[in-house]
């Protein structure tokens, strides 16, 4: 079993997940069941097969995340310091030819959300980010061709 790292803050989210699908979700999938098998006939019944399909879909999920919440590794990134990037860092970067500027955090690749300013500790701008300072340029790989970013700052929060 290989364990790997996620945030103190991504943790939670994947526990209450697990704890909501458990308590919440699972016993509601259960009901409807229930209920879909007094209309009759089951071949025929839509609203079985649909319960079914959720509910083999939940017990998938939890499956997933008990694996995964019995092998991460959780880092506390309020409790790291320095100037260097890496796992949990903020950093603020620049884009070298367009000046435009993008605020992320460094997390684990079970807890990524580019959207919401997460990115995993595995993509290509993270994997050059890592053991830079503020004021270092790095070049990144990305699939639209290579970007040049400048680190502006570096935080651990």
């Amino acid at each position: 079993m290989e364990r790997f790292p996620i945030t103190a803050d991504g943790a939670s989210r994947m526990q209450d997940e697990l704890r909501n699908l458990k308590a919440v979700d699972r016993p509601a999938i259960i009901k409807a069941i229930a209920a879909a098998r007094e209309h009759g006939d089951l071949s025929e019944n839509a609203e079985y097969h649909a319960a079914r399909e959720q509910q083999s879909f939940i017990e998938g999920r939890i499956m997933e995340l008990e694996d995964k919440t019995s092998r991460m590794d959780i880092i506390d990134v309020k409790a790291l310091k320095g100037k260097q990037v890496k796992f949990g860092a903020t950093v603020t970067v620049a884009d070298e030819d367009t000046d435009e500027k993008s605020t992320f955090q460094i997390v684990g690749e079970y807890e990524a959300d580019p959207g919401n300013g997460r990115i995993s500790v595995t993509s290509p701008i993270a994997r050059a980010l890592i053991g830079k300072s503020a004021g270092d340029s790095t070049e990144v790989n990305t699939p639209r061709g290579q970007k040049d970013y400048e680190i502006i700052k570096v935080g651990y929060k």
